[in-house]
C-alpha cells in the first residue's frame, strides 16, 4: 500500500471544498467533524481514518474512492478491485490494523494470479478425483 500523503490531501479536499462553495464550517457540519479537526486535516496536519474520508467526500458530493487514492491508500493505476478495498476501507465494523490487513491478504492473492497467469506450470493441475462420484465409494466398499 502507498503512503499517507496528508499535505496534498488536505490541498485537495480544501480546493474541493471552495470548488462546492463551502466554507470550513459548513464542510464540517456536512461531514460530521469538527472545524478545528477539518482545518488540521486541510493544513496537513492530520491523517484522516478511511471512514472520516468517505463523510468528507458524501459531504463534498465526490466519490470516496477520489479521496482514497489523493491519500495514497488506493492506487490510482489499479482498477482491479477497486470497489472492494473501497467497501473494505469503509467498513466502520472493523478497525484500521484488519482493514490493511485484509488488503495485503487481496493484493497476495491478485499477485499470486498474476503470476500463475504469467506462468502456466505455476498452476496446480486438477485434483485426481474420480469423474464418478459413487466410482470411489464402491471401491472403499
Amino acid at each position: 500500500m502507498a503512503s499517507l500523503n496528508v499535505g496534498s490531501l488536505g490541498e485537495y479536499i480544501r480546493e474541493q471544498r471552495r470548488t462546492a462553495q463551502y466554507s470550513l464550517r459548513q464542510l464540517a457540519e456536512a461531514a460530521g467533524v469538527s472545524n478545528p479537526y477539518l482545518s488540521q486535516i486541510e493544513r496537513g496536519l492530520r491523517k484522516p481514518s478511511a471512514e472520516i474520508l468517505q463523510q468528507i467526500a458524501k459531504a463534498l458530493r465526490i466519490s470516496a474512492e477520489t479521496l482514497y487514492v489523493q491519500a495514497g491508500i488506493l492506487e490510482e493505476r489499479r482498477e482491479e478491485g477497486l470497489e472492494l478495498r473501497a467497501a473494505i476501507l469503509a467498513d466502520p465494523l472493523i478497525n484500521e490494523r484488519q482493514k490493511q490487513a485484509l488488503l495485503a491478504v487481496y493484493d497476495a492473492f491478485l499477485k499470486e494470479n498474476r503470476e500463475g497467469a504469467a506462468d502456466p506450470a505455476a498452476t496446480p493441475p486438477p485434483s485426481a478425483a474420480p469423474a464418478d462420484p459413487t466410482a470411489a465409494t464402491a471401491a472403499e466398499a
